[in-house]
């Protein structure tokens, strides 16, 4: 351990904790609170899947960043659902589930797709690069082919639930775009501040600017029921996840190159 890697996981934690806040307060102007906390958690957690594709875009630009980025993204995940509940059981006049907070840190933290990322960093950290090539063809060659089947079923469950996302309206649209662009901009130029390498600070860009579609659903539909899928997973799916594929990741690119 380095300071830097010290310094990157308390400022993803940082990241994934105040987003939700602040995206919170925003969305409770329009939405019930439960919808709020559901999204604003969905916004302070991170998309494995775009990352997966920013490290792609890195590796075309043929800039490096640092492996402890990985335990960043790992780390960020479990905060955000934290506080999306924590917002919810304040702000709603009865709990939505009766479900204890203990409960719900709980299966934050021990949802399949946390575990799976944090078993990966145990496997990475005791497995060596000869021992990596004998699960080459698996891991490397034919992920992007799964990755691809994954992103359609999941185009499939978003186009299921988009007559609940298309019912509010310009808001969430907006929302889903605007939001994201900012959390990127601004921790793309904060980062400076915790990493001098371009990969790195690009890696905290993205974490910041992706949306879970993922665990924070799992997380809420034991949480919070009353929060409507058709509305979190459609945003940070269908909106969210291109937005920062196609217009996201080059802005943010900029940024940590130009400050």
């Amino acid at each position: 351990f380095t300071i830097e890697i010290v310094n990157s996981m308390f400022f993803g934690l940082a990241l994934s904790a105040l987003i939700p806040v602040y995206t919170f307060f925003i969305l409770k102007q329009k939405l019930s609170v439960a919808d709020a906390g559901a999204i604003a958690a969905s916004y302070g957690s991170v998309s494995a899947v775009t990352f997966v594709a920013a490290v792609s875009f890195l590796e075309m630009q043929k800039v490096g960043f640092g492996g402890h980025m990985v335990a960043v993204m790992a780390l960020m995940e479990s905060p955000a659902i934290i506080m999306g509940m924590v917002f919810i059981k304040r702000f709603e006049n009865e709990s939505p589930t009766g479900i204890s907070m203990k409960s719900v840190i709980r299966h934050s933290i021990t949802n399949g797709s946390v575990l799976l990322i944090f078993g990966s960093l145990v496997v990475g950290f005791i497995a060596d690069a000869h021992q990596a090539e004998g699960i080459k063809p698996f891991t490397t060659d034919i992920f992007k082919g799964f990755l691809s089947i994954f992103l359609l079923e999941m185009g499939m469950v978003t186009a299921k639930r988009f007559s609940g996302f298309m019912k509010y309206g310009w808001f969430v649209s907006l929302f889903a775009v605007i939001i994201p662009l900012v959390n990127g901009c601004v921790a793309a130029w904060l980062s400076k501040f915790i990493s001098p390498e371009i990969g790195n600070r690009f890696v905290f860009a993205i974490l910041a600017a992706s949306a879970s579609y993922i665990a924070v659903p799992a997380a809420m539909r034991l949480a919070a029921p009353k929060a409507e899928p058709g509305l979190y997973i459609p945003m940070a799916l269908g909106v969210t996840f291109p937005f920062n594929i196609t217009l996201g990741m080059p802005v943010y690119f900029w940024i940590v190159n130009s400050f």
